[in-house]
């Protein structure tokens, strides 16, 4: 039978990590897998509008799968593989033009051309975590298909499970000693109140919220919210693919990045329901999870806040162009999706000389959110730099995208490098738009029982999802995919133009620390 490589599909080997043993044979698997779009020339012809800035009005979801969803005779030939070698058709999607399937190592290594191996790595410590050692199932170079699926699967995801994303939360430490600056912490009213936020609380909306892990104890949640004299958003947990609100009773891990997501979203939108999507930390489930938050008909979320990420050069081809698809879709239905630009400054956390930004949030079709130190006298805004501590070793995330091109929105913007030399963009710029991330100047929020104050890029994706679903529910419409009109009305932010972010300083217009900067939020109200 002739096969073909899958384009994009190559995993390489990760520096550090060591082969143990070959996969167990008879270990049950479930992979994902992405099918073509049923008029694929129509749908990026149309992503490609909204990127120049056209406005469109959005699709329906039923609209969307109508018109784009998979064709049922590459369904049918995805089944048909599937039989071919014994394998499980667990679901089909074809609006999410997706389709699972289940079968042994044993068998999917034969349908996909790989070989599955047991990897074990010891990560290095970081000023949020400790040192750690994990264990993943994991495979070296290229997919294959038969020649029947050519051009039908665009993305085999979830042979490999190793963790493709980390939370971008740090919480705030004491010091002391030679920089040490006193602290502060705010709650989410009160920087909504800072960045003057227009009046409302998001009812009619649904803010969907991405976690790859971790929980969220519904007693914490009722505390917070009672402490703030806020009426508690609804707060609904959605499985994606098994995964479910598994609260670990550590603050340190995941569940740290789901309840900041929640209590800093629901009080700013405690009118709209909170949709959390759980699912594992693979590139598979992050893929499928934002995938069912955009195409949910039930929860029907107008903004998703995602606070996780990692490095550009982390992920496979197919996975990054997967995800982007995923994105581009949100787009076309009207649906805004906020995504933390990283904590680990302009190499992004990588330990290496190379620059480098975060992805998803490097997606054209990301609202990327970088992150500022905010201080304040009263109601009024003393300062706003760019968030870097370097003591700390936290600093916010930027750059310019080696995987993605140049938007027209970003047309003719430079970013400045430490000499001050002003470098023209050559691909995607990071951030958009910023807000308080140190966490020097942290929000106060209740985790696993504990009241904390907890910063990053992971409290800015969330602000903002929060802000756009009080214009959404003020307008009674989505404002949808908002980047081209943010370029457009840049006086809708507060320009960061002071620090730097290890490899790039602000500066006054655009810069690859702060985007644009923070929100203006009145103005930015009124120019949506």
């Amino acid at each position: 039978m002739t096969r073909y490589t899958l384009a994009g599909s190559e995993r390489r080997a990760v520096a550090g990590a060591r082969r143990l043993a070959a996969a167990e044979p008879t270990q049950q698997l479930e992979v994902l897998l992405v099918l073509r779009h049923g008029d694929p020339t129509a749908l990026q012809a149309l992503g490609a509008r909204l990127a120049a800035g056209e406005r469109i009005a959005p699709l329906t979801r039923e609209a969307y799968a109508a018109r784009f969803g998979a064709h049922a005779d590459d369904v049918a030939a995805v089944a048909a593989f599937a039989r071919q070698y014994e394998l499980t058709l667990v679901r089909a999607d074809p609006a999410r033009c997706v389709v699972v399937l289940a079968g042994t190592v044993a068998r999917l290594q034969a349908a996909f051309g790989v070989e599955l191996h047991t990897f074990e790595l010891t990560q290095a410590p970081t000023a949020s975590e400790s040192a750690r050692t994990q264990r993943y199932r994991g495979r070296i170079g290229h997919i294959t298909l038969p020649d029947a699926l050519r051009e039908i699967v665009t993305a085999v995801l979830g042979l490999d499970n190793r963790p493709q994303a980390r939370t971008h939360f740090r919480f705030h430490r004491p010091r002391a000693g030679a920089g040490a600056t006193q602290a502060v912490s705010y709650t989410p009213p009160q920087v909504a109140a800072l960045y003057q936020f227009p009046d409302g609380d998001g009812s009619g909306q649904c803010i969907g919220l991405i976690e790859l892990g971790g929980g969220y104890r519904p007693t914490d949640l009722t505390r917070y919210f009672a402490q703030l004299d806020i009426p508690a958003p609804k707060v609904v947990a959605v499985s994606v693919d098994g995964a479910s609100n598994q609260p670990s009773g550590n603050a340190d891990g995941p569940d740290g990045e789901v309840v900041l997501d929640i209590e800093v979203a629901g009080s700013i939108a405690p009118g709209a329901q909170i949709a959390v999507y759980f699912a594992a930390n693979t590139d598979a489930g992050f893929i499928d999870a934002v995938s069912q938050a955009i195409h949910d008909t039930v929860n029907r979320p107008s903004v998703v806040s995602i606070s996780w990420g990692g490095p550009e050069s982390s992920w496979t081809a197919q996975a990054t162009q997967s995800f982007n698809q995923v994105l581009q879709e949100a787009a076309v239905l009207g649906v805004t999706v906020c995504v933390a630009a990283g904590d680990g400054g302009a190499s992004d956390g990588t330990g290496s000389s190379t620059l480098e930004v975060d992805f998803p949030a490097s997606s054209p079709y990301a609202l990327a959110c970088g992150g500022t130190r905010l201080r304040a006298s009263g109601s009024t805004i003393v300062s706003e730099v760019v968030w870097n501590d370097g003591a700390q070793g936290g600093a916010t995330g930027g750059g310019i995208s080696t995987a993605f091109a140049l938007p027209s929105w970003q047309q003719g913007l430079q970013a400045t490098n430490l000499e001050g030399t002003k470098v023209p963009l050559n691909g995607r710029g990071v951030p958009d738009v910023a807000g308080n991330a140190d966490p020097e100047t942290g929000y106060a929020v209740w985790v696993d029982g504990s009241a904390t104050v907890v910063g990053g890029t992971s409290a800015v994706a969330p602000l903002w999802a929060g802000l756009i679903a009080r214009i959404n529910a003020k307008q009674a419409k989505p404002i949808g995919y908002v980047n081209p009109i943010l370029y457009e009305h840049s006086a809708a932010c507060r320009p960061i133009v002071q620090g730097n972010n290890g490899g790039y300083e602000a500066s006054i217009g655009w810069n690859a620390c702060a985007g644009l900067g923070s929100p203006n939020g009145e103005v930015l109200g009124a120019d949506l």
